[in-house]
């Protein structure tokens, strides 16, 4: 059997901590040991008085697809995210906890976070770039929630602290994807590049 790699690659040059998002295969999909990974991550770079900014970046064509939809839809039941019927909202909602508080570790670092976007930061993949800092976008790259059509709003609420209610709202009531130039021009993101 093939060694596992790591989901989340962690580099230190200098002052900086580099995390790398690392299934660039599967364009850096959310798996079960992602959320981990990164919250572990980030606290070892809090850790380090070493370490003064925190860059994420992800591997490959993309930041984040989202949740790997492959491990989570189209895997024969039972699978980790999946439930038998009738349907229990509470089983859903530990599960999406613990992987927004694996996220949110990037909100609470004490360490600066820059996220670098470039391809794709789409649906679980824009809950954890909108969570760092600074966002620094490619100008062709795109950013949505699209699952919003279907599964509902984003898990880190991080849309509707960057951008308000209304235009929130608009974005996620249609579910579309926004390139690097809109997202800094509406503030979801520092800078277009």
């Amino acid at each position: 059997m093939p060694e596992k790699l790591p989901t989340i690659i962690y580099q230190q040059d200098g002052r900086i901590a580099r995390i790398t998002l690392n299934r660039p295969d599967k364009l850096n999909a959310i798996n079960e040991e992602m959320p981990r990974e990164l919250r572990a991550a980030v606290t070892q770079a809090n850790e380090d008085d070493s370490v003064h900014v925190i860059v994420l970046a992800g591997a490959g064509r993309a930041f984040c697809s989202g949740y790997d939809l492959e491990l989570y839809a189209e895997s024969p039941r039972p699978c980790r995210g999946s439930q038998e019927m009738p349907w229990d909202p509470m089983i859903d909602f530990r599960f999406m906890h613990e992987n927004t508080n694996c996220f949110m570790s990037l909100w609470r670092s004490a360490k600066p976070v820059i996220c670098k976007v470039h391809g794709y930061a789409v649906a679980g993949g824009s809950d954890i770039a909108l969570c760092s800092d600074l966002i620094i976008m490619a100008e062709e790259a795109k950013i949505g929630y699209p699952p919003a059509r279907v599964w509902g709003c984003p898990t880190t609420a991080m849309w509707i602290y960057r951008l308000g209610a209304e235009r929130t709202k608009r974005l996620l009531l249609t579910g579309d994807l926004i390139d690097g130039k809109e997202a800094a021009r509406i503030g979801l993101v520092s800078e277009a590049v």
